[in-house]
């Protein structure tokens, strides 16, 4: 064989396993996480959320929420209140519900009934309470991060949150870095 023949054959195949060493780099990149934003305040799409968040955990893979804008409503404590805000900012507290158990559906709410009926269908059928999935969230591990810009935006406080075992405040940065190190990314 011609010796020019042979330095290119040499030469393509350092370079087939140079990306094949790329390739695998690539894969073990990512862990075997979920990265969930969930911008909705609909009780539906927060429930959904939540399915797919429990679910993925009890598959062992980590998951990691970031609750943004109007899904905050849902980790609000109907019991807390907090102090210190301005007009603006109580205005948003009277407007957006308080908590997971006062979010409306996206579709037919039918004034307030709507919710009701999922939430009694879901007891019929035996399906986790959403009550019951954040507390299933927090034996899991699921870790909870709220985005403290869309708080500042809405005149929320920390001290009008839930209380839930990983429950942190972060910006869009974290939740960029927690994206990049998942294979899986969802947006509800």
């Amino acid at each position: 064989m011609d010796k020019n023949i042979e330095d290119q054959i040499k030469n393509l195949q350092k370079q087939i396993n140079e990306l094949k060493e790329r390739a695998t780099d690539i894969e073990d990149s990512h862990k075997d996480q979920l990265a969930l934003v969930v911008l909705s305040g609909d009780m539906d799409k927060v429930l959904a959320a939540m399915i797919i968040a429990v679910g993925a955990a009890a598959m062992d893979t980590k998951v990691k929420m970031f609750f943004t804008f109007w899904a905050i409503a849902a980790l609000r404590d109907k019991k807390k209140h907090a102090k210190g805000k301005d007009f603006i900012s109580k205005m948003f507290g009277i407007m957006l519900p308080r908590g997971k158990n006062k979010l409306k559906l996206s579709k037919m709410n039918m004034e307030g009934l709507g919710p009701l009926m999922i939430k009694r269908l879901m007891k019929k059928q035996h399906v986790m309470s959403l009550d019951d999935m954040f507390e299933q969230a927090g034996e899991l591990g699921i870790e909870v991060n709220i985005c403290q810009m869309s708080m500042d935006l809405m005149g929320l406080k920390k001290d009008e949150m839930i209380d839930y075992p990983d429950l942190s405040y972060a910006g869009v940065a974290t939740f960029l870095a927690d994206a990049g190190e998942s294979r899986m990314q969802l947006f509800i």
